[in-house]
């Protein structure tokens, strides 16, 4: 099935083929994804942090340009899946940080920067019951999550992103939110989310 793009209408896909021989056309896609990569990573992380997050998503993404898959039109959900394994990093990273200050100081006790980011900024905008409820997910199924309710990703594109199959996306999502219900006490958080606007 032929793709019919809209006149006027320059895909991701397009631009990052003509950057891989006119390296300068790669300045589109970070101008086109900038502000949403950021927000996401901010989300995530705190400003500060994806300040460095973003700028290197876009590095990660420039260097490997030529192995992108020209016949996926839109690069968001390739930019969110370099974003996500960034911030995986920076989160492993911190967490290594913290244990190695708690192996020198026995006294210096602190949470990860990943569990105190996630837990306030999720607490801020959903309550802190779903917060709690989001602290206890592995990584991976709150990577998912967010990148569904934060990012707006459809589920191909989050598959896309984390480079899992869409059954996997689907599975996984079902099972994620069963366990929200179940430590919510069997509430709806859509319906609470409502209740708090």
């Amino acid at each position: 099935m032929a793709i019919t793009k809209p006149p006027g209408v320059v895909y991701d896909s397009v631009v990052i083929d003509a950057s891989v021989t006119d390296p300068e056309r790669f300045a589109e896609i970070f101008h086109r994804h900038w502000d949403e990569i950021y927000r996401y990573a901010a989300r995530r992380l705190g400003p500060e942090a994806a300040e460095d997050v973003g700028a290197e998503t876009f590095t990660v993404a420039f260097r490997n340009r030529g192995r992108y898959d020209t016949g996926r039109t839109d690069a968001r959900p390739w930019l969110y899946g370099i974003a996500t394994n960034l911030i995986r990093q920076h989160h492993r990273a911190e967490r290594r940080r913290h244990e190695s200050h708690a192996r020198t100081d026995a006294d210096w006790v602190s949470a990860s920067f990943a569990e105190v980011s996630d837990a306030r900024v999720t607490a801020e905008l959903l309550g802190p019951r779903i917060a709690s409820a989001l602290a206890g997910l592995p990584a991976a199924d709150r990577d998912l999550l967010l990148l569904i309710a934060w990012a707006d990703l459809t589920y191909e594109e989050a598959a896309e992103a984390l480079q899992v199959p869409l059954g996997t996306v689907r599975s996984r999502l079902h099972r994620v939110r069963k366990k929200i219900r179940r430590a919510l006490g069997g509430v709806d958080p859509a319906r609470l989310q409502e209740e708090n606007r």
